[in-house]
């Protein structure tokens, strides 16, 4: 996947329902925060930075290196460690339900914000580092 060069701020606007909207926006700032590096549209996925990731099987892509999509039904937040990583943080988080590799909140106005910049500055750290021997991860932006 590669960066769309969509309007961020289109994106969020256009987001439903209302609820959506507030947490982009809430998130965007966090995770800008986080990564120290700007918003850009991946499609329908608002990404900070870019990295190249490459399987054992020989898949490989780019993406960005922490990530979210505001959904109709929930915020889906991308982390390329997986949510097993987190297993202690996400039982402190609050109202939430998981993927492999995502974490899905309703409102994110009914989890614990410390709780959540903890995990993503963990994911942010582990992707930094290279991954591992199951996904080599390249940060290239």
């Amino acid at each position: 996947m590669k960066p769309t060069g969509d309007d961020v701020a289109g994106l969020i606007a256009r987001s439903t329902p209302a609820v959506r909207r507030r947490d982009a926006e809430t998130l965007t700032a966090l995770m800008q925060e986080i990564t120290g590096r700007e918003p850009q549209t991946w499609g329908t996925i608002i990404g900070f930075g870019s990295c190249h990731y490459r399987y054992p099987t020989g898949t490989e892509g780019d993406s960005g290196l922490l990530g979210f999509a505001p959904r109709k039904a929930a915020t889906t937040i991308y982390l390329f460690d997986g949510v097993d990583a987190h297993a202690d943080a996400l039982a402190a988080l609050g109202p939430h339900t998981t993927g492999v590799g995502c974490l899905y909140i309703k409102d994110l106005e009914q989890v614990d914000l410390d709780v959540l910049r903890g995990i993503l500055e963990r994911s942010l750290a582990w992707v930094e580092a290279g991954g591992t021997d199951q996904v080599q991860l390249t940060v290239t932006g």
